[in-house]
């Protein structure tokens, strides 16, 4: 693994991480295995990041539960939210709400679940999304407890499709929504439609925000990913850092030269890979 990047060099590492199945267990959505890194990192005062495909309630939730108090980028790049306190001033072109600026790059949910609908005909029974769905059916889709499932279903940008026909079909469902002009993306547990944004882009406009505003220090991003959803990021980012999936193949990575891929599973590898690239001379 690449040992150029140390807590004690003049960069000042971003921790662009994923949160299910990288630093939350795939199975039973744990992190305790990255729970002594995170408290390592907090005390190197590093800002770990989560850029995910859940919603803001979802991850407001989880951020308190992990004591991560900076910003966090919310439905697969549509929005970042950005405490107040981590920057001097107010970045151009975000809004203020509930003590944080927030940057959108992606249409309201409301213009995709009208999409969906229009499908519905043509494809019947094959797919069913978040807002058809029942409390009852996202828990079994996602293994959640009811109050979890209840964030997950508080979508602001994009919306979660659970897909129940063959691939071939798949296929030519993600053609037609194509047609349509979304971009959908697929993920560990489903496929997410949403508007023409990624993970990198708006990993790349926080970067930029940092730089600008706080530019006494380097800012280095290091990006943590199981999914292809998280390719954007990882391929953008200075150092990526692939986590081995239960489930998935491994995010297929074309141009990022500081790529290294973990030997254990979700916040196992997290944290064993943040070690090597942080704290290891």
């Amino acid at each position: 693994m690449p040992s150029d990047l140390q807590v004690t060099s003049k960069q000042s590492p971003l921790i662009f991480t994923d949160l299910d199945g990288t630093l939350l267990d795939h199975e039973d959505y744990s992190f305790s295995a990255a729970q002594s890194m995170l408290h390592k990192l907090a005390q190197h005062h590093i800002t770990v990041i989560p850029n995910t495909s859940k919603t803001r309630a979802e991850v407001l939730k989880i951020s308190q539960a992990m004591k991560l108090t900076g910003p966090f980028i919310v439905e697969n790049g549509a929005a970042i939210y950005i405490p107040k306190d981590c920057l001097p001033r107010q970045p151009a072109d975000t809004t203020e709400a509930n003590g944080y600026w927030c940057k959108t790059f992606a249409p309201p949910r409301s213009q995709w679940v009208k999409l969906l609908h229009s499908l519905q005909t043509q494809y019947g029974d094959l797919f069913r999304h978040f807002a058809s769905m029942t409390v009852e059916q996202v828990c079994v889709a996602t293994g959640l407890k009811a109050q979890d499932a209840q964030l997950a279903m508080q979508r602001e940008f994009g919306e979660p499709i659970e897909w129940l026909g063959s691939v071939e079909q798949k296929n030519h469902f993600i053609a037609a929504l194509k047609g349509l002009g979304a971009s959908p993306v697929e993920g560990g547990r489903f496929m997410h439609l949403k508007g023409d944004t990624d993970k990198g882009l708006a990993m790349q406009w926080l970067v930029k925000q940092y730089q600008e505003q706080l530019n006494q220090h380097e800012w280095v991003s290091v990006a943590l990913g199981d999914g292809q959803n998280d390719v954007s990021m990882l391929e953008l980012a200075n150092h990526a850092v692939r986590i081995l999936s239960p489930v998935n193949p491994l995010p297929d990575i074309n141009t990022n030269q500081h790529l290294v891929t973990s030997t254990l599973t979700g916040p196992a590898g997290w944290a064993e890979c943040l070690e090597n690239l942080l704290f290891t001379p």
